[in-house]
């Protein structure tokens, strides 16, 4: 259904890694939907329909995305893209919160400086979803920080989705504890929906989930053994073998192709 007062966007263009891809917000059909398709999906409802392509890939650093997906996305002149990169820096071997600063400008500049609403969004504190966060949480802080500062001198929107303490709830994490779950993904979505200021968006995303209880000791070292056999040691071997996390399948939507609801 068509709404007048809409903000209309004709050309939507997502950049990114695998939390732009969708990953784990299974789509039923095999692929993963995401907040990115959920954000496109709710546009396209609005407005009756959408040029859409979705960028983002597996495993990629943010200068990896800088050369990679930057100029095929300037090359379909979007007028809204979305920009999220930063946890596979995060949780690299090397880490340098003022290279990946730049990055992030080179980014989003030539964006902006296209014609199009930029929209970035912080990285959650993971410690209470996976407590071997804590190596990394001062990286996670200069992350945010720079995209703060970033963002402010680009003129991107920024949702500072890290000052809100449900973003943190296991419950919005899927089981490898890196990637949102179809609850957060809908959440992210809702988020950058509101920053938009699209129809019926509202920021009922940042309200806590009812509360549960807390698990029994034994339950939760066996979540942490099945997390670690099932995530943390090939990863860790991965590493060890010096194989990029990114070796997978490409952009999802690489060319912009139409969406209706």
């Amino acid at each position: 259904m068509s709404d007048a007062s809409a903000p209309r966007f004709l050309r939507y263009v997502a950049l990114g890694d695998s939390s732009t891809e969708g990953l784990d917000d299974p789509d039923g059909v095999g692929g993963f939907r995401g907040w990115a398709n959920r954000l496109a999906e709710r546009i396209a409802t609005l407005q009756g329909s959408l040029l859409y392509a979705n960028l983002g890939v597996r495993g990629r650093l943010t200068r990896q995305i800088l050369q990679e997906q930057l100029a095929p996305a300037m090359a379909m002149r979007p007028d809204l893209a979305t920009v999220f990169s930063g946890t596979n820096d995060v949780v690299g071997r090397r880490f340098n919160a003022r290279a990946l600063a730049a990055d992030l400008e080179l980014l989003q500049r030539p964006l902006v400086d296209g014609g199009a609403t930029v929209v970035t969004f912080t990285l959650p504190d993971l410690t209470p979803v996976m407590p071997l966060a804590r190596i990394v949480v001062d990286r996670v802080h200069a992350l945010n920080q720079s995209l703060r500062e970033v963002s402010a001198r680009t003129g991107a929107i920024l949702v500072d989705i890290a000052l809100h303490p449900v973003a943190s709830d296991p419950r919005l994490w899927s089981d490898d504890r890196l990637h949102a779950n179809a609850v957060g993904h809908s959440r992210i979505a809702a988020a950058l929906a509101h920053a938009l200021d699209l129809p019926g968006s509202n920021d009922e995303w940042i309200q806590a989930l009812p509360p549960a209880a807390p698990p029994t000791l034994l339950r939760r070292v066996a979540a942490e053994i099945t997390w670690g056999g099932r995530y943390l040691v090939p990863w860790v071997w991965q590493r060890f073998q010096g194989r990029p996390s990114g070796d997978g399948p490409g952009p999802k939507r690489p060319i912009l192709a139409e969406l209706r609801p």
